[in-house]
């Protein structure tokens, strides 16, 4: 195989690989991007998801609390995860009906396991070096340390390819993600002026469906693992002194960006001591739901509310697992007083988002292009984020 780098071709196609903190499972995404940089032009040809069994999720959310988590199993889940990635590589192509000899290359985030942007330290596994070999194909990854060693939180990474896609000409759009945590990105329209990436801001605004995922799976006892459509929600009351304690006790919320977080602070622990406080205020499961379900909504709209005066921030577009429950989406709509919509509407999977966002990304890495956005991630300056494992 003849490799050339930096890559030169005006079209490619790649497979952009996700698996976030709701670790539900793997999602890919099979791509033809064309040129680069703002120029660059998407095409999704084909969409998959690898969900993960109940089983292998408790092993991966066991190693990521320091309680629970053991160096060997690390080790071998690091393994593990790169076959699997492999096998969404092979799937979302045969799916396809292309080949895996017509890949220019794999993209894959991995699977972050613990985050602490303050002591510029993060742990995303997912060898690359077997989704290398097991695809025979180039593969890029581990993108966040990059932006860490100079000096920025390594999240978001998304917004690097928010401000490139989805920039307004004449309206200011916040982009809000809504995983495992949730993120926005704030995009300045470009007829103001404003066209360079600097002046892109993103953050996490806390919790997304992590909680809620949560909250579900124990008052199931297990036989659910998320609140289908936000149905659960919906037939419920929130507790709005309960909700009000949640939010003046969250230390994050309130935080000025830049900021990032993840399942190192909203796990599982938190999620049963939340139950238990549901049970003292003798709620119902429903209750429960609703009120964390409403704790993800207003932790949302207090971030994007605190930046109004610096923007006339016209509509916002939601992705991510999110954009499924209907409580969120109405909520959102109502606390915002703003239209609302899905990432349809900008002609883009809200599934698929992330996954395409990590081919961008690899794209740009290979082009040795920078693909960070410091203004974002609090980075000293741009980089070209990435590792890269060679076919062997």
């Amino acid at each position: 195989m003849t490799i050339s780098l930096p890559l030169t071709k005006q079209s490619v196609l790649a497979v952009g690989l996700m698996s976030g903190t709701s670790m539900d499972g793997i999602d890919a995404a099979l791509v033809r991007l064309t040129g680069s940089g703002e120029q660059t032009e998407v095409e999704l040809i084909k969409y998959e998801t690898l969900s993960f069994s109940e089983e292998f999720k408790q092993r991966i959310f066991d190693c990521c609390h320091p309680d629970t988590s053991k160096v060997d199993e690390i080790c071998r889940l690091n393994v593990e995860l790169g076959e699997r990635f492999a096998e969404a590589v092979h799937h979302v192509v045969n799916t396809s009906g292309l080949q895996i000899k017509d890949l220019d290359f794999v993209s894959s985030h991995g699977q972050t396991l613990y985050h602490l942007p303050n002591e510029l330290a993060t742990l995303q596994i997912g060898e690359l070096a077997v989704i290398s070999h097991n695809t025979q194909t180039l593969t890029v990854g581990d993108f966040r340390p990059s932006d860490l060693a100079v000096g920025g939180q390594g999240a978001p990474l998304v917004p690097f390819v928010d401000q490139l896609l989805f920039r307004s000409a004449d309206t200011d759009r916040i982009l809000l993600n809504i995983g495992g945590m949730a993120n926005v990105t704030v995009l300045p329209a470009r007829n103001k002026g404003s066209s360079a990436s600097e002046e892109i801001l993103a953050f996490d605004t806390g919790p997304g469906n992590v909680l809620i995922d949560e909250m579900v799976r124990i008052g199931s006892n297990g036989k659910q693992t998320f609140d289908q459509d936000g149905r659960l929600a919906l037939s419920g009351t929130v507790h709005k002194a309960w909700l009000e304690q949640l939010l003046k006790r969250d230390p994050f919320v309130s935080l000025p960006y830049p900021k990032s977080t993840g399942r190192e602070f909203y796990n599982r622990q938190m999620a049963e001591t939340l139950w238990e406080e549901g049970i003292f205020y003798s709620l119902s499961f429903a209750d429960v739901v609703a009120t964390i379900t409403q704790f993800t909504v207003s932790t949302v709209t207090m971030n994007i509310h605190s930046l109004t005066n610096q923007f006339d921030i016209g509509e916002v577009f939601v992705g991510g697992g999110g954009v499924h429950n209907q409580f969120l989406m109405k909520r959102l709509q109502v606390d915002l007083n703003r239209p609302v919509f899905s990432m349809e509407k900008l002609n883009v999977s809200s599934d698929a988002k992330e996954a395409i966002a990590f081919a961008i990304l690899g794209n740009e890495f290979l082009r040795q292009q920078p693909n960070n956005t410091p203004s974002a991630t609090g980075a000293k300056k741009a980089v070209s984020m990435g590792k890269l494992a060679l076919p062997f």
